[in-house]
């Protein structure tokens, strides 16, 4: 039996469908325009009657949410985590760790890779650190930074069973240009992030993303662009935005997209343990973390990821920089999947997974579907 949506308006990653159905099982088998619909004999009719139909979020810098986190490197308890962020319209993820001990970025690894095995939603590993500038730490443990480390890089791959496919990296560190190497070698996506490099040493890197822009890196002034001006120069630099109001005020934040457009921005929520949970005290690496006013901060005052649903942030970039639906879509789902290679996600086509949003006119999220399997959202 197949699902069918009819008299929706349809954002396919591609186009706009005023007036259109989507017809499903686990995979799209047709989408178009009313007038091109035709019944078959088991289909299961639902009229959205004008809502809008999305391809599902992709979210390629997440720590936990729900009270779990990444780092825990327990499989049953990171597919739990994954299972509710689902109900912000969240279909792929990139689970992501944090500067840790070799231990417990290694049992990460290992957890993230068992839970994967178990659910097709996590489709890669952001390593962020430990290979980062104590600098621009932000809320990253400084006694675990190091340079870069193939070796130690290798060794977490492995064991992750070659999930990972971004690493958030300080390029100006000794040893990153044979880092650099290996990532390439490996298809794993050079992000500079937390990091002190300059322009010119940005130039001489090979990062094509950058960790969540304007936080934790160097800033761009008259006299030096840093890695901030860096990824606003250059055209092959896929640009992370947190999209909360708190880790950029929406100025900045309409800043970038009109110097980057949509096509190279990619919105993240960067959540921790504490998203969807009570405000009070929470923990982020060890660390004490307090959340209050939907932020989340150390103890130190630094923010300390965010708590920020991604149903929040795609409609915080429409509303902070005046961006058309279509525009939204193309920073909440085609870009991170023609970036990272997933090729069966991103859009709504024929073919690709079953992956898909629903909101009503107002932009509330009323539905999401994961492979097809309508999941109960907030």
């Amino acid at each position: 039996m197949s699902i069918v949506l009819k008299h929706a308006t349809i954002y396919t990653g591609e186009a706009v469908i005023l007036d259109g159905y989507i017809r499903f099982d686990a995979q799209i088998e047709a989408v178009g325009a009313m007038s091109d619909y035709h019944a078959q004999a088991n289909d299961e009719v639902h009229f959205v009657n004008g809502k809008l139909i999305v391809p599902g979020f992709i979210d390629v810098h997440t720590h936990g949410g729900y009270g779990f986190d990444s780092m825990d490197g327990d499989a049953d308890q990171i597919n739990k985590m994954v299972n509710l962020m689902t109900r912000e319209g969240i279909t792929t993820v990139f689970p992501t760790t944090m500067t840790q001990s070799n231990e417990n970025i290694a049992h990460a690894m290992v957890g993230i890779k068992e839970a994967a095995a178990k659910n097709p939603v996590i489709a890669g590993i952001h390593l962020e650190g430990p290979f980062i500038a104590a600098i621009y730490k932000g809320a990253q443990p400084e006694k675990y930074i190091k340079d870069p480390d193939v070796a130690l890089l290798d060794h977490w791959n492995e064991l992750s069973g070659g999930l990972v496919k971004l690493i958030t990296y300080a390029p100006e560190d000794q040893g990153a240009e044979k880092f650099e190497d290996y990532c390439l070698a490996h298809n794993i996506v050079p992000s500079v992030g937390h990091s002190n490099a300059t322009r010119a040493q940005m130039l001489a890197s090979r990062a094509t993303h950058v960790t969540h822009l304007y936080n934790a890196q160097r800033e761009f002034k008259h006299r030096e662009p840093g890695v901030t001006g860096h990824a606003m120069l250059e055209d092959n630099m896929y640009a992370e935005l947190i999209c909360d109001g708190f880790h950029i005020v929406p100025d900045m934040i309409k800043l970038a997209y009109e110097q980057k457009g949509p096509e190279k921005i990619e919105l993240v929520t960067d959540s921790m343990r504490a998203k969807g949970m009570p405000e009070g005290v929470s923990e982020l690496g060890g660390q004490k973390v307090i959340v209050k006013d939907k932020q989340a901060r150390l103890e130190s005052g630094n923010l300390a990821g965010s708590v920020l649903r991604f149903d929040d942030a795609f409609r915080n970039i429409i509303n902070f920089t005046g961006c058309d639906i279509a525009d939204a879509v193309q920073m909440a789902s085609v870009n991170q999947a023609a970036e990272f290679g997933l090729t069966q996600k991103g859009k709504l086509l024929p073919g690709l997974d079953a992956d898909l949003n629903v909101f009503d006119r107002a932009l509330n999220l009323e539905t999401t579907y994961s492979f097809g399997r309508q999941i109960v959202t907030d």
